[in-house]
C-alpha cells in the first residue's frame, strides 16, 4: 500500500467516477483500475462497487477512506512544513446536536487559537449526522446525550460503528420557552400544563426515530407538535406561537439573547451530556480543550439543579 494508492482511491471517491479521477490524477484510466484493484486485493477489502454509472463506496470502503484521509494529510502537513517550508492550517471539526453552549465553548475555542494558523468548523446537526460524522473523520468529536430511553440503541449504534461515548454534563430537564410565554415566571412546570402550548422538536430527516430525538420525552403523545430544522426558526416558533421545546436548562444569553428562559420540567428524567470519538484513537491538545470549555457548564447545571 502506497501514498499514491490513497490518494488514487480518494480522487475516486470524491468524484465517483474512474475517468474523472484519472483526468485529475494525471494517470489513464486502465492503470487507476489496477492500481484500485491492487489497493482492495492488498487489504483484503472492496472499496467500491462499479456499475455503468459510475463508482460507489462500500461501507468498509468508507470507513478505509477516513483512514486514508487522515495518513494523507499529515503527510501534506509534514511536506509542507519541512520540505517546502510552507504554514499550512491545522483542522479541527466538531459535530453537535443543537446546543447553544457547545456552540459557545467553540467560540471560546477560536478566540483562544486564531484562525491564522487553524481551520475551524462546526456543524450542528441531525443526530444520525452527529455519529456519522465522526464515524467518517469529517469531525473529530461528536456532542449528544443519551437517557434511560435511548441508551440502549444508540450504544449499540456506537459501538458498531466503532464509537465512544464519554459522559461530560448530567442535567435535569426544562421547558426552553420564550420569557413573555404565560408559564414563563413558574418556578416549575408539569407536562400536562404544557398541553395547550406547540411542541417544537427539532427535525430528523431520514432517521427520525424517536431514539434519535433531540428532546427527552419523545414518546409523550403531545397535543400539539411542530419539527423544525434549525435554531433560529425554533426561536421564532417560540416568540410567535407560544412554542417550547425540552432541553438541558444549559442556555447562554451572549448568543440566544435574553429575551428566553429555562424553567425547571416536573419530572426525574436525567440527560447525560456527552462526546463522541473514534474508539482506540486519542484526542488532538485542540480537541481536548474544547472539552475542558464544555465542563466548565457544569457548574451552571448543577446550580440550577439545585435551585429546583
Amino acid at each position: 500500500m502506497t501514498l499514491t494508492q490513497l490518494r488514487y482511491a480518494i480522487a475516486v471517491a470524491d468524484t465517483g467516477s474512474m475517468n474523472e479521477a484519472a483526468r485529475l490524477m494525471f494517470i489513464s484510466q486502465p492503470s487507476l483500475s489496477l492500481a484500485i484493484k491492487e489497493l482492495e486485493a492488498e487489504i483484503g477489502v472492496e472499496l467500491f462497487r462499479r456499475s455503468n454509472r459510475g463508482v460507489v463506496l462500500t461501507q468498509e470502503g468508507i470507513e478505509f477512506l477516513g483512514y486514508a484521509r487522515q495518513v494523507t494529510e499529515q503527510y501534506e502537513l509534514i511536506e509542507s512544513r519541512y520540505i517546502k517550508k510552507k504554514n499550512i492550517k491545522k483542522k479541527f471539526a466538531v459535530s453537535m446536536q443543537h446546543y447553544t453552549f457547545a456552540v459557545k465553548a467553540f467560540v471560546e475555542l477560536v478566540k483562544q487559537f486564531g484562525m491564522d494558523e487553524y481551520e475551524f468548523a462546526v456543524r450542528e446537526t441531525q443526530t444520525y449526522e452527529v455519529i456519522r460524522d465522526v464515524k467518517e473523520f469529517r469531525s473529530e468529536i461528536g456532542i449528544l446525550y443519551l437517557n434511560d430511553f435511548n441508551r440502549k440503541v444508540l450504544t449499540k449504534l456506537f459501538r458498531e460503528s466503532e464509537l465512544e461515548f464519554h459522559p461530560l454534563l448530567e442535567c435535569g430537564i426544562y421547558v426552553y420557552m420564550c420569557k413573555e410565554h404565560p408559564l414563563a415566571r413558574k418556578e416549575e412546570i408539569s407536562i400536562e400544563e404544557l398541553e395547550e402550548y406547540p411542541c417544537l422538536s427539532f427535525e430528523q430527516g431520514n432517521n427520525n426515530s424517536f431514539y434519535f430525538a433531540e428532546e427527552v420525552l419523545s414518546t409523550y403523545a403531545y397535543k400539539r407538535l411542530i419539527k423544525a430544522n434549525d435554531r433560529a426558526t425554533m426561536l421564532n416558533l417560540m416568540v410567535g406561537l407560544d412554542g417550547f421545546t425540552l432541553c438541558s436548562g444549559i442556555i447562554c444569553e451572549s448568543l440566544n439573547g435574553s429575551d428566553y428562559c429555562a424553567v425547571r420540567l416536573r419530572s426525574d428524567e436525567v440527560m447525560t451530556i456527552g462526546y463522541l470519538q473514534r474508539k482506540g484513537m486519542a484526542l488532538s491538545p485542540m480537541g481536548q480543550i474544547y472539552l475542558e470549555e464544555i465542563r466548565k457548564f457544569q457548574a451552571i447545571g448543577n446550580l440550577k439543579d439545585s435551585q429546583n
